[in-house]
């Protein structure tokens, strides 16, 4: 129901006073003023304007504000740069009127939220990538512009249902495939998690809503399970006069549906629903590492750990600052239970990431050299002057999942490297001309090749050669992120010289013919001769791969003779051609599937399987079959292609080319698909005829595949079908684990 003005007023002053009661309440020092100004001069800037939910728009700026106060732990500094982050961008304030009404640092702030506005980004990959590096760069003039931004994007996803569900697939991919990593990386578990699980709970509304009401039927089980877990681990500490609190920590929803899907299991199989959190309480910083042993010992006098996972991030934290002390103990129901042991310090650090270490900052400490470090590998990603757009997104991912290792020079010094570091991962890290000239390495006094992967604890040394030069097969075992761009960059000095003759025959070609270059022009060519990008086309032409010919020059003329043709015609006709309307002025609905798509601005609706003409693609890299979510991406030949939303080359679609993502649905499917499932079970004499005997006994299925491998007494196989939908593979996964000695038929993307 619509409020009144006198109730939408008392709405605002409501928040706006939760916001300065909780700032009150923190150990920051009371600048009440000047945020109460910062609250005036925003609320009156966008006096009028509502969000797409309906409400003021103040009431986002506030909520930021709330975020980076109460949540994240940021200052009066912050508070008044989120309350006026949207101000320069939406009305017609600048950056200068910023300055002078509440100082330079503020407006730097804004400045720098301003150039990284969220989400409006243009169809091009390059866009997308640019705001990117903008948010990136910005961190080492500013970390808390960082900071700010993922209280923004947590609101806006806080209040994504308002949203069209094209943009709601746009905005939930871009925040798990970037967003989500980063918190991580910067040591916001808390925000982490919530970002993922509501790009979660968007994506696959169904799975997350099952997922849900299992963890709270549960419920019951898992208390008395944690109950019976922790009572002698409370008792224990007690009578050692530890002060400390001890909590259940429940596994997130994407947590548990990321398990279910990469270790194919259901609900009732994941063991590790909860884990358990000691937190101490600590006078001195010292002895914190002592306090942790302690517990450790008093736990392992209880229960027996598990001898390959305990994590010790006391002694060497992670790059994100993290400290904690992991063991993984096994529980009086036969179930392992991971517990973390933190201190106080330690827990607030844990849950606010950086922004916590101004709280205990006493000089320059290790946390904020390694966040130093991290800053500067991310800077030499960025340096690179012309990465790949996908390149580039995927590159980053690598360091912003922070799964680490730590190695040693021979000289003693500490490298933190990501999971499946090679030794030439550690010679790009120390120089890149080191890791140019790399020939192999020599790992604990042992000589290896370049592509070994290195394990916490190695001690690496670096072998050059003059005569080496860097090969493009280098990019399939380089796992960090300045590693590849340092390699990339080397591989296109040395194609530079190619690149150019190529130019000049691109050009010739062109001006020769009267076509002008177009990002149409090009796209054409790269579709003609199957080459992923401009700068391989113009490769290709310069050392003689391809040439322009005549039948070059018919095809692009063909092409803009039939892109001028469709700009006479509306968009819809020129998609569903083959599809007649009836005397209402409707399209008959006689197909399968219907896909909202816009394009041009215009939202049309498009038939795309009738049995005579496909407008959409299948994309073989997830399969997806009537029943999966997906997602349909529009291609620069207006063709939409079908990703399972779990995809990965979907979720870099959706964080690259979000404007061209558009919202799909399975509707009266006529058609078959195919589907892989990969079997494993104990080896017997007679089991290939019986999986056969119950695959021909099913009605629809026809098989396409099937190959089985035994050793020692157990078999390996998969079966290949064309089938109709995810309710057919469930009965046939179901009917195969009927089947004496198979003890696992899960599907598998082909």
């Amino acid at each position: 129901m619509r409020m009144t003005p006198e109730e939408e007023e008392k709405l605002i002053q409501q928040e706006f006073q939760d916001l300065l009661n909780g700032y009150l309440a923190s150990n920051h020092r009371k600048k009440v003023e000047i945020i109460e100004r910062a609250f005036k001069f925003a609320k009156e800037a966008h006096k009028g304007v509502r969000r797409r939910s309906g409400e003021p728009y103040i009431l986002h700026p506030i909520a930021v504000a709330k975020i980076a106060s109460q949540e994240i732990g940021l200052g009066s500094t912050s508070i008044c740069a989120a309350l006026l982050h949207d101000v320069v961008e939406d009305t017609e304030y600048t950056v200068e009127d910023i300055e002078q009404h509440f100082g330079k640092k503020i407006a730097q702030i804004v400045n720098g939220l301003t150039k990284i506005s969220g989400g409006k980004f243009g169809d091009r990959a390059s866009a997308q990538a640019e705001n990117f590096r903008k948010l990136l760069l910005t961190m080492s003039e500013d970390i808390r512009v960082v900071l700010l931004k993922m209280a923004d994007r947590l609101h806006n996803m806080r209040t994504l249902s308002s949203m069209a569900p094209n943009k709601q697939y746009k905005i939930a991919g871009e925040t798990l495939y970037i967003y989500a990593p980063l918190a991580h990386r910067l040591g916001l578990y808390a925000i982490k998690t919530e970002l993922e699980d509501l790009s979660f709970k968007y994506e696959h509304p169904a799975a997350y809503e099952r997922i849900t009401q299992q963890i709270e039927a549960s419920e019951a089980r898992r208390s008395a399970a944690y109950n019976d877990f922790s009572a002698p681990i409370i008792e224990r500490l007690t009578a050692l006069g530890i002060k400390f609190e001890a909590r259940a920590r429940l596994k997130s929803v994407y947590s548990i549906w990321r398990k279910m899907e990469t270790k194919h299991i259901p609900f009732e199989e994941v063991y590790d629903l909860y884990a358990m959190r000691i937190i101490f309480d600590c006078d001195k910083q010292t002895d914190e590492k002592n306090t942790c042993w302690g517990i450790y010992n008093a736990l392992t006098d209880l229960y027996r750990p598990h001898p390959n996972r305990t994590r010790d991030w006391v002694s060497s934290p992670k790059a994100n600052g993290y400290q904690a002390l992991h063991v993984t103990l096994m529980g009086p129901d036969g179930n392992w239970v991971e517990v973390q042991i933190r201190s106080r310090r330690m827990d607030d650090i844990a849950e606010r990431g950086f922004a916590a270490h101004w709280k205990y900052k006493i000089g320059e400490g290790d946390e904020e050299s390694e966040l130093t470090v991290w800053l500067k590998t991310i800077k030499d990603v960025l340096d690179d002057p012309n990465p790949n757009a996908l390149d580039f997104l995927d590159t980053l991912k690598l360091n912003l999942f922070a799964n680490e290792i730590v190695v040693f020079t021979p000289k003693g010094e500490l490298i933190t490297l990501p999971s499946n570091s090679t030794v030439l991962d550690v010679a790009y890290h120390l120089h890149s001309e080191l890791g140019n000239k790399c020939i192999a390495g020599k790992v604990n006094h042992k000589l290896v090749p370049l592509s070994h992967r290195l394990m916490s604890g190695d001690q690496v040394e670096v072998l050059t050669s003059q005569s080496q030069k860097p090969s493009p097969d280098w990019l399939k075992f380089l796992a960090t992120a300045k590693a590849k761009t340092s390699l990339r960059s080397a591989l296109r000095r040395e194609r530079m010289p190619v690149i150019k003759r190529g130019r000049k025959i691109y050009d010739e070609f062109l001006s020769r013919n009267g076509i002008t270059d177009t990002n149409e022009i090009t796209t054409k060519l790269l579709g003609l001769f199957h080459l992923p990008n401009k700068e391989e086309l113009l490769y290709s032409l310069g050392a003689e791969e391809i040439d322009l010919d005549d039948h070059t020059f018919r095809a692009l003329k063909s092409s803009q003779n039939k892109a001028k043709d469709s700009e006479k015609k509306p968009l819809i006709g020129r998609l569903l051609s083959p599809f007649k309307r009836n005397s209402s002025g409707e399209i008959p609905k006689t197909s399968m599937t219907t896909v909202p798509v816009k394009i041009n601005f215009k939202e049309t609706y498009m038939l795309v399987d009738n049995g005579i003409e496909r407008n959409f693609i299948i994309k073989d890299c997830c399969s997806p079959v009537p029943g999966d979510d997906v997602m349909g991406f529009v291609d620069f030949t207006n063709k939409v292609e079908i990703h399972a939303l779990d995809c990965p080359r979907a979720a870099s679609l959706k964080a690259t080319y979000g404007t061209r993502i558009v919202a799909t649905k399975w509707q009266d499917v006529n058609a078959s698909f195919r589907a892989t499932i990969r079997m494993e079970g104990i080896d017997r004499r007679g089991i290939l005829q019986e999986i056969t005997r119950v695959i021909s006994q099913m009605a629809n299925i026809d098989i396409r595949g099937l190959s089985i491998e035994a050793s020692n007494e157990v078999f390996h196989g998969d079966l290949t079908v064309l089938t109709t939908d995810t309710t057919a593979i469930d009965d046939i996964t179901s009917r195969l684990l009927k089947v004496k000695g198979i003890m696992s038929a899960v599907r598998v993307n082909q």
